[in-house]
């Protein structure tokens, strides 16, 4: 099948790429002739496991193409894909005029029935304003030309989006149309060889799951983050209690990690953009905006816990003379995404309260040094940004700091503390090796070992 992708950024470059490898013949494209360029000559803009050597392989073979000219892209395919950027407005709101910009050019350029895709995340309503848009290109070109719009949401996590959209739970598609449904499904069907997860629905059903999936995500995500805070102050163990609670099949295991609060590019975006939808129906969703309110709360809790046990005579700026060193700054590991990751609040925090700030990440330093600049230390050996320094602080968990070298680190901090906001570690364990070890919600969670 003939497909072009407007958006080469993370969802579009993925799908261009999986949908080349399955056997499409594909084009992406994009305003940024930079991208464009880089992307002719095998530079990725962005990290993913992966995802350079499935575009390098596609390009070699001719199935997988890139250019910025739009017209050309989308007479030559038969299924177009919107996977531009939604930004948050001032007022949270998704900003629509990057896909209704594709929509209107994909109007003054079709010649033929064409499938208009909704692969960015859209709110509900969406893909009328995108058919709106086709047909007022249309009529101002004078010519009647059949086309269709359909909701295809992304589901793909950062640093598994390769195997997520070549081994997916499930795909959703979102239309009223019979034989447009029945394209979609043939265009998916590669990926559906063990099972068959394809959900056909109406569009605004399919617009508000995307919505509704990562909402709930977000909302695990701050409660546990709570049981954590509530666990600390009692004296419990929160991964006993994630435990006992994750053995509940209706609950289940995943996204029951308390940690520093959720970024990266779509839950702290979508749970705004549905606020907002929410309250242009009249509808006061009040649990997301708890959520939200939480979150943004959590992204304080590590640097409330370094002052707290660094904190020098200095009131206003409690961390004069101290450093601290920050292992991971993307938003999670396997990506290089820094999008409201917690790691910019906490360091922030840090350098307000006088801290000197070193900092660690296998893949998010060029990213790290676009948002401090020279405000921060950077170095890509994890080991020596612990030399002299007061207390290491975990923000992401890469496997890098999962196993490390205790005694390495014992001996190179001035004092052996940590404050994990990941929870590698056994608490008992790095009590007995002599470190003041400061997870979340764990017991002896407090500062060194006391529950607060």
């Amino acid at each position: 099948m003939r497909i072009c992708i407007f958006g080469a950024g993370y969802v579009g470059l993925v799908a261009a790429a999986c949908f080349a490898e399955s056997g499409n013949s594909v084009i992406a494209v994009d305003v940024d002739q930079a991208k464009i360029e880089g992307l002719k000559q095998g530079i990725i803009p962005i990290y993913e496991p992966g995802l350079k050597e499935m575009v390098l392989r596609n390009q070699a073979e001719g199935r997988l193409s890139f250019t910025t000219e739009m017209a050309e892209a989308v007479q030559a395919s038969l299924v177009c894909f919107i996977a531009v950027g939604t930004p948050p407005g001032e007022d949270g709101s998704a900003d629509l005029k990057y896909v209704l910009n594709v929509a209107r050019d994909i109007g003054q350029a079709m010649n033929g029935f064409k499938i208009i895709v909704d692969k960015s995340t859209v709110p509900v309503g969406t893909a009328g304003k995108v058919r709106v848009a086709v047909q007022e290109e249309l009529a101002a070109r004078g010519i009647e030309l059949e086309f269709d719009v359909v909701s295809n949401p992304e589901f793909l996590k950062e640093g598994a989006a390769i195997d997520d959209f070549m081994k997916p739970d499930r795909v959703v598609i979102g239309t009223d149309n019979v034989r447009t449904a029945e394209i979609m499904k043939e265009l998916y069907d590669p990926f559906m060889r063990k099972q068959n997860r394809m959900i056909v629905m109406d569009i605004h059903s399919a617009e508000m799951t995307k919505y509704a999936a990562n909402a709930m995500l977000a909302t695990r995500i701050s409660f546990m983050n709570q049981i954590a805070g509530l666990c600390e102050r009692m004296g419990a163990d929160v991964a006993a209690v994630r435990e006992g609670i994750g053995s509940d099949s209706r609950i289940g295991y995943d996204f029951l990690f308390p940690g520093p609060g959720y970024g990266g590019s779509c839950f702290p975006k979508d749970v705004k953009a549905l606020i907002r939808t929410a309250e242009e129906c009249n509808y006061d969703f009040l649990l997301l905006k708890a959520v939200e309110e939480v979150n943004e709360l959590q992204k304080e809790v590590l640097a409330d816990k370094l002052i707290k046990v660094l904190s020098s005579a200095d009131e206003e700026k409690p961390l004069t003379g101290r450093t601290v060193a920050c292992w991971g700054l993307s938003f999670k590991p396997r990506t290089d995404d820094m999008r409201e990751a917690p790691s910019l609040t906490i360091i922030e925090r840090l350098l307000a309260a006088g801290a000197t700030v070193r900092a660690h990440d296998p893949e998010a330093l060029q990213e790290a040094k676009k948002h401090f600049g020279d405000r921060i230390e950077y170095s890509t050996n994890q080991y020596s940004i612990l030399d002299g320094a007061d207390a290491l602080a975990i923000i992401t968990d890469w496997n890098e700091y999962r196993n490390p070298d205790f005694e390495r680190i014992k001996t190179a901090l001035r004092s052996p503390t940590i404050v994990d906001g990941r929870n590698l570690y056994k608490p008992d364990r790095m009590t007995a090796n002599g470190f003041c070890y400061i997870p979340l919600g764990r017991c002896g969670g407090g500062i060194c070992g006391e529950v607060k």
